[in-house]
């Protein structure tokens, strides 16, 4: 295959003294002189004209993977497409335009909205309710124990310290744990890749605020013992969290809630479709049961009665909140999308949803099997199947390799070494969601196939890889040591 070497040179080298590509107008206020410690004497800002700007950041746009472009199977990230109907509702004037701070009497179409969707959110997972602040999966995490902390403490129990996390689950997990003061303690998996419930039974005191828990884990494996794993943290005293990164596997078909699980955060813009990517948007309403309903962050939206046959929505604060957790409302735009997603497909649309995911995620695993090792037998897999990068007669090739091939044939290559080495050493997680054709996973299980072939015969071919990329391979060691994070200038320059 031919090395593309040719690179676009960078806006700064465009730059021409005295090109302008806009035209200011003429101020129309009266001018002050600015702070003296907010101006730079030189600010190199490039020079540059109005096409030169467009085409070169419509250059960058063509170079990205995008969703809108080609299969993106980033497991765990559930890249879905977002269907251009949510974006026609998130830009109506009444949603767009309206200012965080306006008044609840004029804002009740969008209260209704938000209202409509907290109880859409908790009758999917079967919970008595839902707070729409939180910005993204993370921070609802953080919510998620903050509640369950405020629990203990509300009766008293100020020794329960310490949370259980299963080492399969998402990595942001313990670092929530963490920054709310808990001690984080790893619970193994076992040779099906279910939390160990001998590891768990051992950890259980009366020192345990709760359990962390992925289902379907991040190993795309629904917990065979997840009602047996509720059952004995709450016989502890502890309290059940549920990351519903995943909820995209269980969508009409089995309800949190109803489980076991005491609160849980949903990723609005992985399960219901909202474009993200690149640090954000993102969107993490958190649920609760009616032991933690009273100490959702505030406020949330509820409606009363107005009149015979009318409602009116407004806001309030639970009794025992834990106050609130962002200002304003939460992501309004990535609400009204989630609104739109879930109008249009409906109870029976969201149960093919995850069907589709999970029928998709074994078909890949179904054809890959034989060729690449999967590290959890015969298992059938739920929305995402975590392969190895392993293939036989190629010792020297590993998952990067493969994975820096597979961009020469025009996919976005899946999450590598997630889960963790010690759980599945050389991992590959393939997560095709259900909005993905045959023909394309097709393509896509060709394309693998035909790497493990290369890597038998013509290894360096790998090495090499991506051969396609404006850039070829990166030093990834030396990047992560030697941190760049501005562009410096020379102030001979």
């Amino acid at each position: 295959m031919e090395v593309n070497t040719f690179v676009e040179p960078l806006i700064f080298e465009l730059s021409s003294p005295g090109r302008q590509g806009v035209r200011l107008p003429e101020s129309d206020v009266p001018c002050y002189e600015l702070p003296s410690d907010l101006l730079r004497e030189r600010l190199p800002l490039p020079e540059v004209s109005q096409v030169d700007v467009t085409r070169h950041f419509t250059r960058l746009s063509q170079l990205n993977f995008a969703i809108d472009t080609t299969l993106y199977p980033l497991g765990s990230c559930t890249m879905k497409y977002n269907p251009r109907v949510n974006e026609d509702a998130a830009r109506l004037p009444g949603f767009a335009l309206l200012h965080p701070l306006t008044d609840a009497d004029a804002a009740q179409g969008a209260l209704c909205l938000m209202y409509e969707l907290q109880t859409y959110l908790a009758e999917i997972a079967g919970f008595k309710g839902v707070s729409l602040q939180p910005a993204a999966g993370a921070q609802g995490e953080f919510t998620g124990i903050l509640m369950m902390r405020a629990y203990h403490a509300d009766r008293g129990d100020h020794k329960r310290t310490k949370m259980l996390i299963p080492d399969s689950a998402h990595g942001t997990n313990p670092a929530s744990s963490a920054m709310a003061g808990l001690h984080v303690v790893e619970i193994p998996s076992d040779a099906r890749g279910n939390v160990d419930l001998a590891a768990l039974r051992a950890q259980l005191d009366d020192t345990v605020c709760g359990l962390m828990i992925t289902n379907p884990n991040t190993l795309g494996m629904f917990e065979e013992h997840i009602e047996e794993v509720c059952a004995l943290v709450h016989a502890a005293g502890g309290l059940v969290y549920g990351d519903g990164a995943n909820m995209n596997a269980l969508l009409g078909i089995a309800k949190p809630g109803e489980i076991g699980f005491d609160v849980m955060h949903y990723n609005l813009h992985k399960t219901f479709s909202t474009p993200h990517g690149g640090g954000g948007p993102g969107s993490g309403p958190v649920a609760a049961n009616e032991k933690l309903v009273d100490f959702l962050p505030g406020p949330i939206v509820r409606a009363v009665p107005d009149g015979e046959d009318d409602w009116r929505y407004e806001w309030h604060m639970p009794p025992k909140s834990i106050g609130r957790m962002r200002a304003f409302h939460g992501n309004f735009g990535m609400l009204v999308r989630a609104f739109t997603y879930i109008r249009v497909h409906g109870e029976a649309g969201l149960r093919a949803v995850s069907q589709h995911a999970v029928l998709n995620a074994n078909y890949v695993q179904a054809r890959l099997r034989g060729v690449y090792p999967f590290p959890h037998g015969e298992r059938f897999c739920m929305h995402e199947t975590c392969a190895q990068g392993k293939i036989a007669d190629a010792p020297s090739v590993v998952a990067l390799d493969i994975s820096k091939r597979l961009m020469d044939y025009g996919f976005h290559p899946p999450t590598n070494y997630f889960p963790l080495p010690k759980i599945v050493p050389e991992a590959l997680l393939i997560e095709p969601t259900e909005t993905e054709s045959k023909q394309t996973l097709d393509r896509f299980c060709d394309a693998m196939l035909q790497i493990a072939e290369e890597a038998r015969h013509n290894p360096q071919l790998l090495k090499d890889a991506p051969h396609s990329a404006p850039m070829k391979r990166l030093d990834e060691v030396k990047a992560a040591k030697e941190l760049v994070l501005c562009c410096v200038i020379a102030d001979d320059e």
